[in-house]
């Protein structure tokens, strides 16, 4: 299972949902799905924006739990 750590890079950075919706100019509703690993895709072109946001690479927010099921 992949799992995005949104949350916590947002919280390392001090950054709220707002600003980062601001930042990267996707939806807050889109931007919750993504934080509460509920999406089932990203495109890439949004992954990019939020690293850029977050001054991140990008396993700083995907990671690969193995073993773990989709809920």
């Amino acid at each position: 299972m992949i799992k995005i750590n949104l949350d916590v890079m947002m919280a390392k950075r001090k950054m709220s949902l707002n600003e980062l919706s601001d930042k990267v100019g996707i939806t807050l509703a889109n931007l919750s799905i993504l934080k509460n690993n509920k999406a089932k895709a990203i495109r890439f072109s949004t992954l990019d924006a939020i690293c850029r946001a977050l001054e991140c690479r990008v396993e700083d927010i995907l990671e690969y739990a193995e073993g773990e099921q989709e809920e």
